[in-house]
């Protein structure tokens, strides 16, 4: 008769989620779904849009302009990441990911920022 063994967890898991930015092109800026979420944007900033995912940020991204469980604004209108906004930020857990995901789409638009996503 054959014994089972039991599988031992060493370590939690580490984190994998990520908020990520996405430049989005000038021509985003006369998509209605912008100017009704940003009525107060700095039109001398670009329009972006704000994400989380479980996935690497760059296949993400690559996921988005294929058409996979894209984002209509960022399939139509992304044109490359902005690390340089969310790189300091990862990973961290799902919770923390969907609560900083719409921290930091305010705090970008509070900043002037045309911001799409970060629901």
């Amino acid at each position: 008769m054959r014994r089972r063994r039991r599988r031992l967890r060493l370590a939690e898991p580490e984190f994998h989620h990520n908020v990520y930015v996405v430049l989005l092109s000038k021509t985003a800026l006369k998509d209605l779904s912008i100017l009704r979420r940003n009525p107060n944007r700095d039109p001398s900033k670009p329009a972006i849009y704000v994400g989380l995912t479980g996935l690497p940020v760059d296949h993400r991204f690559e996921n988005h302009k294929n058409g996979y469980k894209s984002a209509r604004l960022v399939r139509k209108y992304g044109v490359r990441l902005l690390p340089e906004f969310y790189e300091h930020l990862n990973p961290m857990p799902y919770e923390h990911a969907v609560q900083m995901e719409k921290d930091l789409a305010e705090d970008l638009r509070t900043q002037g920022y045309a911001v799409g996503g970060g629901t």
